[in-house]
């Protein structure tokens, strides 16, 4: 049972901090909670530590601005129960209705998220941040950035002359219907519903959108792990938990899921095929146990990204079925070029209709001459055969790779798109070992949440004769770092 004392104390501006510690492990996991004193206690079987924030204030905005710093300085975590009104206003001598309008200023602004009648939370909405871009040393092959391979993409000239100096006003239709015929076509192809559809500025635009009308602050979201590094941090930066679902070649692993669910996710976020940074896709098999096992949660949203439909080079299998909520994104930028901004997005007709009207508040619709351009260079590059040439290519690169490291005992995975996946011990050492023989890979750690570690390595750019070459320098260097230890 959590005690909670007091000992030394520091002043922190608009509260009082105060920190007591007794451990026995360090590293112990802990719960807290903020209590109306102002107390925050940790507890595990272990460790006893209480930490105290006092919030302040002598009016509702003195209250939100106490709450904001404690926040700020980390004094208060995503998670911890901030007092009661009631409490806190008996405490600061204020009137309940005083603080609870700071309560819902800081809830309005996303600080606060309310659970219940009677528990409000810090959120977990994070701060954004600027990633670096993996570091390519100089004379290295890039086999770490995700990129196509330009050379396989389409050549965007003619269409650019094609479009037509045609000014579109306010008032005009969102999308253009030459854009939204060709998306119909490849999504009735794989049995999707296409009666609703949108256009949106790319494949995360469109997930953003959706998880945005559909889900709150502190809402837990279903994530294959390891994932996107994209997607994982605009799942953060919205302020939701990202449940972890462990995944093999065949898409999310039954058991991982089935756990997800059980603890009462809002919605399933995957990536039915060329799945980043594993290159997994969902097998008919797999996809229609999930789709029986989803069946029993027929409150929970399904989004689909679809990124790679065009040049995945395997079929794709959707989980959405019959359900009330749902949504697929197909975007364009890895099959016609990461410039190309434009994503179809179809859904269930509530979905797309809150879709559209959010993204009427802000940017209104997604450039006509972009969409226009995106048209025509789907069109061309289907009817002259890039499309074919690019999926082909990219699967013989993804196959020779697979079939070198098989031959030297390395164990992959990537069963469609762009990756392959690793698995090793440690993932700074072999990315070194890489890097000091020409090589720039990627390591894992930002793709995962609890998967072990391992290496994401781009094959779309690499010909088929450098895929012995890659598997002689790997094998190598995992050799070495399974040798003995050195001192």
């Amino acid at each position: 049972m959590a005690q909670c004392g007091r000992a030394g104390t520091e002043q922190a501006g608009h509260g009082e901090l105060v920190r007591s510690r007794t451990a026995a492990s360090a590293g112990a996991s802990r719960t807290g909670r903020l209590e109306p004193s102002g107390k925050k206690c940790y507890s595990t079987d272990m460790t006893i530590e209480p930490v105290q924030y006092r919030i302040s204030g002598h009016n509702a905005a003195t209250v939100a601005r106490s709450i904001e710093r404690g926040v700020r300085l980390g004094h208060l975590q995503p998670g911890d129960a901030v007092p009661s009104v009631r409490a806190l206003a008996e405490r600061l001598s204020l009137s309940p209705t005083t603080v609870a309008a700071a309560y819902r200023d800081l809830r309005q602004r996303g600080t606060l998220i309310a659970h219940d009648r009677s528990r409000t939370v810090i959120a977990h909405r994070r701060d954004l941040a600027t990633r670096l871009a993996p570091e390519i040393p100089d004379g290295a092959v890039d086999l770490a950035s995700g990129n196509p391979d330009p050379a396989l993409l389409p050549d965007l000239g003619p269409a650019l002359a094609s479009v037509g100096p045609v000014h579109r006003l306010y008032g005009d239709d969102p999308a253009v219907e030459r854009l939204l015929d060709l998306a119909r076509q490849g999504f009735a192809a794989d049995g999707i519903p296409a009666e609703h559809l949108a256009v949106v500025g790319g494949g995360l635009d469109g997930i953003e959108r959706v998880l945005e009308v559909h889900c709150r602050l502190g809402d837990h979201i279903a994530i294959e792990d390891p994932s996107y590094i994209g997607t994982l941090d605009l799942v953060r930066t919205l302020g939701l938990i990202p449940v972890p679902v462990a995944i093999d070649d065949e898409g999310p692993e039954v058991d991982a899921l089935t756990t997800a669910l059980d603890q009462g996710v809002t919605a399933v976020l995957l990536v039915p095929r060329a799945q980043n940074p594993t290159g997994a896709a969902l097998s008919q098999e797999r996809a229609a146990t999930l789709r029986s096992l989803l069946a029993d949660h027929p409150e929970v949203l399904i989004v689909e990204d679809d990124h790679a439909s065009f040049i995945s080079g395997v079929p794709h299998h959707q989980l959405i079925g019959d359900r009330p909520r749902w949504a697929v994104v197909r975007s364009v930028a890895k099959s016609l070029g990461p410039d190309l901004r434009v994503a179809v997005l179809s859904g269930d007709d509530d979905t797309i209709a809150r879709v559209a009207g959010r993204q009427r508040l802000g940017t209104g619709w997604v450039s006509h001459l972009l969409q226009h351009l995106t048209a025509t260079v789907w069109s061309s590059s289907a009817s002259d055969g890039t499309l074919e040439h690019a999926t082909q290519t990219y699967a013989a690169r993804r196959s020779a790779v697979l079939d070198a490291f098989r031959g030297r005992d390395i164990t992959a995975t990537g069963t469609s798109g762009f990756n392959v996946w690793v698995p090793v011990a440690e993932e700074v050492p072999v990315v070194q070992g890489m890097a000091a023989r020409g090589w720039a890979v990627q390591a894992g750690e930002p793709f995962r949440l609890d998967a072990p570690p391992g290496l994401r390595i781009t094959v779309a750019g690499l010909p088929v004769e450098r895929a012995e070459d890659l598997a002689v320098d790997l094998a190598e260097v995992l050799d070495q770092r399974l040798g003995t230890r050195r001192g």
